[in-house]
C-alpha cells in the first residue's frame, strides 16, 4: 500500500515591528505587533472554516516567540489548547548573522560590496555569522521528511520559501524573491500548492492547487 503523503498547512508569523520597519530579524526574537496579532488571527479563522478535525493534526512552531505567540493564537481560533503543540530549532528563520537588525539600504550603504556580492546570488551567499539557503534546505529538509501525519507549521518567511523549493519544485534560484504574506496560509500537498485566506475560506471558493 502506497503511503499517503501529509498535507502540511505552513504559516508565516504575524508581523513584528521589525517587519514593518523593513528590518532583517533572522534570529532575533522580535515580538508580534497589533498588526501581527490580528494577522494570526485571520489565519486561525482561515483554518477553522477549512479544516473539519484540526485536532487531528500534529502541531510544530519555530521557537522564536513570534512563531509561538501566531501558534496560540491560532489555535486559541481552532478551539484547542493554546500551548498544546510543540517547536522545533529546525524552523528557525534563516540567520543574517552581523546584518540582523538592519535594512537593506543599510547594508548597502555600510557594505556596498557584500550586498552586491549577495544580490549576484542570493541563494548561496552567508552574511558574516549567518546561513545560507542551502542549509536552511538541510535542515528543514530532515524535518519534513519525518513528518507522518497532517501537519500545520508556524515558522517564517525564509522556512516558507524553503518549503516551497523542497516540496512543490519551485525554482531554488527564485526562492530568495519569493513574496510570503503574513496573513494567509499555505497548503502544501502532493507536490502541489495553493494559498488560502479567511476571505476565500468563508466565501466557499473551491481550492486550486498550483
Amino acid at each position: 500500500m502506497t503511503q499517503k503523503t501529509p498535507t502540511l498547512y505552513l504559516v508565516r508569523h504575524g508581523e513584528t515591528d521589525y517587519n514593518a520597519q523593513n528590518r532583517l530579524q533572522g534570529r532575533r526574537d522580535i515580538p508580534l505587533n497589533a498588526t501581527g496579532r490580528r494577522q494570526a488571527a485571520e489565519s486561525g479563522l482561515c483554518l477553522h472554516t477549512f479544516l473539519a478535525r484540526p485536532d487531528s493534526l500534529d502541531f510544530i512552531a519555530s521557537p522564536l516567540g513570534r512563531a509561538c505567540e501566531t501558534m496560540e493564537i491560532i489555535r486559541i481560533r481552532l478551539g484547542l489548547a493554546a500551548a498544546d503543540y510543540r517547536t522545533d530549532q529546525r524552523l528557525m528563520e534563516i540567520a543574517f548573522g552581523e546584518w540582523e537588525g538592519m535594512t537593506w539600504d543599510d547594508i548597502a550603504q555600510a557594505q556596498p560590496t557584500r550586498y552586491e556580492a549577495r544580490a549576484t546570488d542570493p541563494v548561496h551567499f552567508i552574511p558574516t555569522g549567518g546561513e545560507n539557503y542551502p542549509m536552511v534546505f538541510e535542515r528543514l529538509g530532515a524535518l519534513l521528511s519525518s513528518l507522518e501525519c497532517d501537519t500545520l507549521l508556524v515558522a517564517h518567511a525564509g522556512i516558507l520559501r524553503s518549503a516551497l523549493a523542497l516540496l512543490a519544485g519551485v525554482e531554488r534560484e527564485w526562492v530568495p524573491l519569493i513574496e510570503i504574506p503574513q496573513d494567509q496560509v499555505l497548503v502544501l500537498r502532493d507536490g502541489g500548492f495553493t494559498w488560502l485566506r479567511a476571505s476565500s475560506a468563508l466565501d466557499g471558493r473551491g481550492v486550486d492547487w498550483g
